[in-house]
């Protein structure tokens, strides 16, 4: 396959929401590329990006595709990614390595849910936009109408470049604004017949014109001098402006397209190849200790790798951008995070699941390559001489949705387990933790869509799953003083055992005061591994319990704080004093003072006024006005309080304190409360007591869940 310079490479990443034709768009690119002969069709399962057999049964996208194509001498690669916010790590990877987003939007729809979704990520990664009003060949469709939702969500940049002549059924016409020209197009795409304006649309044609020169003007100070001496810009001018405001995200192209029947592609691929950026025009990226890459043929070697898949007879593939030098095979090169040499065996072009070999990428070109080491999604390969540090990693959303996860057959566990870290390893926003705290394997998702696709994935694998909620890591406390003592006494001929405890406990909190009654030895303050502390004091005197069991004390007593009195949970902050104790000159050791420290705690803690704490997070929820309400008494159900309500662009923005063991669902919830439109943050805030009528409940949850173990 032919090497293409850097400036003759553009990266691009399709987005929008589900249904709104990106795959069917790819599928059109390649065809007029030359890169197939047919184009495929979703319904027909032969689309080259929607390869995978979850893909064909679903007839939707789960994982982005890398694709490339060639249109005026220009290579194009495109990454297809999914629609549905679920799989949104998919989208965020690729605009961190394109650049430019081709934002598909349905025609008949307009600005949905999950256009919102996207858009926001085009923010964060601060990608130049192109938005494509797509299916305009649908009777549904409205040009007009999708623009004004356009600029209304998303401001008033938005300049239409493009607009149907006879949107809806027979749609084949489209006005040209940069070109200022009428195109045709016949069914089945291809080169338009490109006519004079017709009088009827010139005035219409004019005005957007006009507002197009202006905005593609504001790219660049020369080009405001030349439109102010001028009134106006040439082409080419035109397409330098509006590249500039692309980089600048101070200009979002309009254009037009039927993806299905082909039209407007071509000159869809003409405005990608002369007024999008290729990669050396972004941008530079930096790695973590300041280097910046521009995509410089002359630089060293430095790839970022932004996804990883394991192929059906490949393995494990890599798919990186190469942003200094160029990658060649058998090219040594350095993973800043492990030190590890790794060696480019082989290189591809890729075109979904057809891969071509090729000789070498250079600096902006984005590729593939097997058999790395230990190479992972976010990490860098840089040349020798510069492998100090890496490139910064793209962030990812924290998981939203939680189960707990189970093979329906104990057999089966350790075959489970491996297919979910290796999920884990093609989708990073996919976790997977074995909770010893709970004592179950945890997913952590995006979303309900996200974990039926694990749940397909290990189906198909042949291992049934069983799914729950979770449950929740509550913790353990009490709130006032108590004393109690044990004495463990066993004997069984020969040696026996014999320790005897006196201890009391009290609530640890800030600035809490010692007894006056008890003297005290020595303190040892335990910062817990699940949060809170554990004082310890001795307050032995007269050589009642010889200090070389208080070790063995305190281990009892630790053993009950793993696994509290009340639920089983972590208990956590309480101060403990052992002030007395009896030994036996023979029996006593340490097994017995440990068992009489746990008994004597466990006592204690239960006549102290214990408590349950569960964890409270911190919520942020974005939603329409309208929805407001339902959202705010959906909380109120949920225990929540509300901290505050402010708007933010067109949405209000609601934070709140709801309890964890509240959220479980809440992804779905929200989803369908809001239409799809509301979204969610959420963080651990802190633990709090939880209220009377719930503790209740979970004392009676416990006691019933032992008496079934028992």
């Amino acid at each position: 396959m032919k090497v293409y310079k850097t400036e003759d490479i553009r990266n691009i990443a399709l987005i929008g929401g589900a249904k709104s034709g990106k795959t069917t768009m790819a599928e059109s690119m390649l065809f007029e590329g030359k890169m197939i002969t047919r184009r495929g069709a979703i319904e027909d399962k032969n689309t080259v990006s929607d390869y995978r057999p979850i893909e064909l049964e679903r007839e939707n996208s789960v994982h982005s595709t890398l694709l490339h194509t060639v249109y005026n001498e220009k290579k194009i690669n495109i990454i297809d990614t999914p629609g549905f916010s679920d799989f949104v790590g998919d989208t965020i990877a690729a605009l961190n390595v394109t650049d430019t987003a081709l934002f598909m939007i349905n025609g008949q729809a307009g600005v949905e849910a999950t256009t919102e979704t996207a858009w926001r990520q085009t923010v964060s990664a601060k990608s130049p936009v192109v938005f494509s009003v797509n299916q305009l060949d649908h009777h549904g469709a409205n040009f007009d109408e999708t623009v004004r939702a356009l600029k209304d969500y998303f401001g008033e940049k938005v300049t239409v470049v493009q607009y149907p002549v006879n949107p809806g059924e027979g749609f084949d016409t489209i006005i040209d604004l940069i070109l200022m020209k009428q195109l045709k197009f016949k069914e089945g795409g291809g080169e338009p017949e490109i006519s004079d304006i017709p009088d009827q649309e010139k005035d219409k044609a004019e005005d957007l014109h006009l507002a197009l020169v202006e905005n593609a003007a504001e790219g660049g100070e020369h080009l405001m001098e030349k439109y102010f001496e001028n009134d106006t810009l040439t082409i080419d001018e035109m397409r330098e402006g509006v590249e500039l405001g692309l980089v600048s995200r101070s200009i979002f192209p309009v254009m037009c397209s039927s993806a299905k029947h082909g039209i407007g592609t071509t000159r869809l691929l003409d405005f990608i190849t002369k007024s999008c950026p290729p990669p050396n025009n972004m941008p530079a990226r930096k790695t973590t200790d300041g280097k910046e890459y521009a995509c410089n043929a002359s630089d060293p070697t430095a790839l970022f790798v932004f996804k990883t898949s394991i192929e059906q007879h490949l393995g494990e593939v890599s798919f990186f951008k190469v942003y200094g030098g160029e990658v060649t095979e058998g090219l040594d090169l350095i993973n800043p995070r492990t030190g590890n040499k790794e060696r480019i065996s082989q290189l591809f072009a890729l075109n979904g699941k057809t891969r071509d070999k090729v000789e070498r990428f250079v600096a902006g070109d984005i590729g593939t390559t097997i058999k790395l080491k230990d190479v992972a999604t976010g990490d860098s390969l840089m040349d020798p001489k510069n492998a100090n540090a890496g490139f910064e990693k793209f962030e990812l959303p924290e998981p939203l949705y939680t189960v707990a996860i189970k093979a329906a057959n104990s057999a089966d566990d350790e075959k489970m387990g491996a297919f979910l870290n290796e999920m884990h390893k093609t989708d990073p926003t996919l976790r997977v933790e074995f909770s010893r705290e709970l004592k179950q394997m945890l997913v952590k998702s995006q979303g309900e869509f996200h974990i039926n696709t694990v749940k397909w994935y290990l189906k198909s694998n042949n291992i049934e799953v069983e799914i729950s909620t979770p449950k929740t890591p509550y913790r353990e406390t009490i709130t006032k003083t108590a004393n109690a003592d044990y004495r463990h006494k066993k004997q069984s001929g020969g040696s026996g055992q014999f320790g005897e405890v006196h201890l009391r406990i009290m609530p640890y909190t800030e600035g809490y005061k010692n007894p006056t009654d008890i003297p005290i030895r020595g303190t040892d303050v335990h910062d817990l591994p699940w949060g809170g502390k554990l004082v310890f004091n001795n307050c032995i005197v007269g050589g009642a319990i010889d200090a070389r069991f208080l070790p063995a004390i305190l281990k009892g007593i630790m053993e009950r704080m793993n696994e509290g009195p009340l639920t089983g949970s972590y208990a956590r902050d309480i101060v403990v004093y052992i002030y007395d104790g009896k030994m036996h000159p023979v029996d006593s050791n340490e097994i017995s003072f440990k068992l009489a420290g746990r008994n004597a705690f466990s006592i204690a803690f239960k006549n102290a006024g214990p408590k349950i704490m569960e964890p409270i997070n911190d919520v942020e929820i974005r939603v329409p006005e309208e929805y407001m309400g339902a959202v705010m008494t959906d909380l109120q159900g949920r225990r929540g309080i509300i901290m505050g309500m402010g708007a933010e662009g067109k949405s209000q923005v609601i934070k709140a304190k709801v309890p964890a063991a509240e959220m479980g669902r809440y992804a779905t919830s929200l989803s369908s409360i809001t239409s799809g439109r509301g979204i969610f943050s959420m963080k651990f805030d802190a633990y709090q007591q939880v209220p009377s009528d719930v503790q209740e409940k979970l004392l009676k949850a416990y006691e019933e869940a032992q008496q079934e173990e028992d």
